[in-house]
């Protein structure tokens, strides 16, 4: 069996798939490949999956299958796979981390002293406590992010099609109830048809005046220059993410914006987390290679 190792895993991988097989990192072999890992930059479509004959699994190390043509690998018999149990932690600590920077102005304060500039009275903070916070998408990653601020005092409301059962979660019946109550909003939901573009100029006018958005879901759940033009307005106070229409982003309007916290796709890359996705593509693959005997 040959595995192939597309995209970038924590470097102990290779040692713990060995006894299952060849284990490359070589993608010009993928058309002899039986397993191929990736991650968030290869996408695994028609053309891919039509070069690649010997291919039987396909594991993204992550949450979300986006990239993965799903429907064409089923017509091929290739099982598809990802490690969305992992990442949770991982995401929720960066979204959280997120949320304190923007009000807490960490960037522009840290910028300001590196430049030599003393900001104190120019940077108004504001606080956590007491306000709302809004998720969209509650599933793994979205429970440990109201987790987490709750702790900080926060009123957590959600919208999700699939019920919650969470009893520190207020669940909403309407996203739109959602925009209306939320003081802070996190994006945490999957790209469907459903989410792709939701967060446009007509949902962000029904958010609060001085909204703060973090968005670790997928870039494409909002629409870029309608999110510039309301931080430019005013509307949105601060506009934090880590994720992007491509890695990396070409000519995205966010890049250049006012109150934005840009980020290069960090939401799963803790070590602790990366080692935690090596655990279950192992066990995946070994499951694969017993039922393939």
């Amino acid at each position: 069996m040959l595995i192939l190792l597309s995209d970038a895993f924590d470097a102990s991988l290779p040692d713990r798939l060995a006894p299952f097989g060849e284990v490359t990192d070589d993608k010009a072999r993928r058309g002899d490949a039986n397993v191929v890992l990736i991650r968030s930059k290869t996408r695994v479509d028609r053309e891919y999956l039509d070069a690649a004959p010997n291919l039987e699994l396909v594991i993204r190390g992550g949450v979300g299958l986006d990239n993965v043509d799903v429907d064409y690998a089923k017509e091929k018999g290739v099982r598809v796979h990802n490690t969305a149990a992992a990442s949770s932690v991982a995401v929720a600590e960066l979204t959280v981390a997120m949320l304190l920077a923007m009000p807490n102005h960490v960037v522009r304060g840290h910028n300001g002293m590196v430049e030599g500039q003393w900001l104190k009275k120019e940077l108004k903070r504001t606080e956590l406590f007491k306000k709302t916070l809004g998720i969209i998408g509650c599933g793994r990653i979205g429970r440990e992010v109201a987790k987490r601020c709750a702790a900080f005092g926060m009123r957590v409301v959600a919208f999700d099609p699939m019920p919650i059962d969470d009893p520190t979660i207020e669940q909403l019946d309407t996203v739109d109830a959602l925009y209306a109550a939320a003081d802070y909003i996190t994006i945490n939901t999957p790209l469907v048809d459903s989410t792709r573009g939701m967060i446009d100029a007509a949902a962000i006018a029904k958010m609060k005046d001085g909204v703060f958005l973090a968005n670790t879901g997928r870039g494409q759940v909002v629409v870029e220059a309608d999110v510039a033009q309301a931080l430019g307005d005013g509307k949105i106070a601060g506009f934090a993410t880590d994720v992007w229409y491509s890695d990396p982003p070409e000519d995205s309007p966010l890049i250049g914006a006012p109150n934005t916290l840009l980020l290069p796709h960090l939401g799963a890359s803790t070590n602790e987390n990366l080692l935690r996705i090596g655990d279950i593509i192992v066990e995946l693959v070994g499951e694969h290679v017993k039922e393939s005997r």
